[in-house]
């Protein structure tokens, strides 16, 4: 599997997020099926954006090796940010993770063999010293159909709308493979002169070094499949004809407002930024919360409902974890008065939560007293984790509302003062100021314990949190 990767010039968004996320949950699921998976997710370290935040870093004059040096630098550090923000969004980490800046000899080697087989030409750079490639829609044709991923047609392709017309370009459609060398920019010596590759040869160049020329799945964002992963097939193809990929997946976006969220329309939220509000695993949620190819809108409401709902299913499996830990020994012990243990299917199905005795008659069955002592010392990790867990969530609700637990804890006693004195007026405000601020109350027995929930209206009577 190979997946487009970052342009890390800065740190990632929820965009990048939704992309990782969504290949992550793959990944994690080829495996559980059981395949080996090499899975293969870029960098695109040297890029235009990288460059000139590396200018502006450095306004004063620099040649063309320290401002390549700064680049790489730059790229380097947001690449390591990057990786921080994925172990915390516990995705995997991908089997290889490739630089372009590292696969200068492997990009060399598919242009040259794209030239060979006359699907690309040669023009002059700006200063006639250095080369340009192109590769040519029109040559291509008699190996493949361009447009066979996105369905557009190289005439679609009306230039002068979005990008300057070219005139060294012999068909508006035709693509940059090398780009010569701008005065004073990063460069790498190839056979056409000093210069640096085009964004799509790239991918077919390190997609084709690890996995062959063939390969089972290709991702990345939707924005993708034209041109960059539409260029990929037609390079790929016109170097080596054999060349295929048997799955094309792209993820949605996550809009805001229904808009593409994006650096270069200023309407993004880091990763970071998200993260210092809501667990890890409510982003998580929140992002696989739509069908992997639809985009998620981003608002503070689903990201709240998101959190909630991971509240409780984690609540759900500590309480159960915590009664089937009462109830080992009594299951046990009634399976065997009852001469139920030689009975019972050797079932693997996953059962549900509720069938409490029944998957304890399939544990019984198949494990001895040994195991037993493993089997409780597994519930008693499970627990201490799922507890980490519910702590950490209340932790970033807390934050959310500008409270701390004291606070929280002080409000409650305020609130059982006011029940005992019969103030059920300041009693219920009490209550409907924390659900407005997303922490819910809850009366068990002679106790009130809280939890973090959907943010409610104050004026609402009773803020409809779920149960634990």
């Amino acid at each position: 599997m190979y997946v487009c990767g970052v342009t890390p010039y800065d740190y990632s968004h929820l965009g990048h997020a939704r992309s990782a996320v969504a290949f992550d949950v793959l990944y994690r699921y080829l495996r559980h099926l059981g395949y080996e998976v090499t899975y293969v997710r870029n960098f695109t370290d040297i890029d235009d954006k990288i460059i000139n935040k590396a200018k502006k870093l450095k306004p004063s004059p620099l040649t063309a090796e320290d401002l390549k040096e700064s680049a790489l630098k730059l790229s380097n550090h947001f690449s390591e940010e990057y990786l921080k923000d994925m172990d915390v969004l516990q995705c995997l980490k991908p089997t290889l993770q490739p630089r372009v800046s590292e696969h200068m000899g492997v990009i060399k080697d598919l242009i040259t063999k794209i030239i060979k087989n006359q699907c690309a030409y040669i023009v002059d750079g700006d200063d006639g010293d250095d080369k340009d490639v192109y590769f040519s829609v029109e040559k291509f044709q008699t190996y493949g159909n361009y447009g066979q991923l996105s369905g557009r047609r190289p005439e679609d392709n009306r230039a002068g709308e979005r990008v300057a017309i070219d005139p060294r370009k012999q068909k508006p459609a035709d693509f940059a493979l090398w780009k010569a060398a701008k005065p004073g920019e990063p460069s790498w010596e190839m056979p056409w002169g000093l210069g640096r590759p085009g964004w799509h040869i790239e991918c077919s160049a390190m997609s084709a070094e690890y996995l062959s020329h063939s390969f089972d799945i290709h991702g990345g964002g939707i924005d993708l499949i034209f041109p960059h992963h539409e260029n990929e097939i037609a390079q790929s193809c016109a170097a080596y004809p054999e060349s295929n990929v048997s799955y094309w997946m792209h993820n949605g976006h996550v809009t805001n407002n229904n808009e593409k969220m994006s650096k270069s329309l200023g309407n993004f939220f880091t990763i970071r930024q998200i993260t210092e509000q809501y667990h890890p695993l409510a982003v998580r949620y929140f992002l696989m919360s739509t069908h992997y190819r639809s985009d998620v809108n981003y608002s503070t409401q689903q990201l709240e409902q998101a959190s909630n709902e991971v509240f409780y299913i984690y609540q759900k499996q500590r309480n159960l974890l915590a009664s089937l830990a009462e109830l080992q020994n009594e299951v046990k012990e009634v399976l065997r008065v009852l001469g139920l243990l030689s009975t019972l299917p050797n079932s693997e199905a996953i059962l549900p939560y509720s069938e409490v005795i029944n998957v304890y008659r399939h544990v019984v069955y198949n494990f001895d007293n040994d195991s037993f002592s493993w089997i409780r010392f597994i519930d008693k990790v499970f627990l201490f984790l799922l507890k980490q867990v519910l702590q950490q969530l209340k932790d970033k609700a807390l934050t959310r509302a500008g409270l701390t637990e004291a606070d929280v804890l002080h409000l409650i006693n305020e609130r059982d003062v006011a029940r005992k004195k019969k103030d059920f007026h300041k009693a219920d405000r009490i209550r409907n100021d924390l659900a407005a601020k997303g922490i819910s109350l809850m009366d068990v027995g002679s106790k009130t314990i809280w939890r973090p929930c959907v943010v409610a209206s104050a004026q609402q009577e009773s803020p409809g949190c779920g149960q634990v």
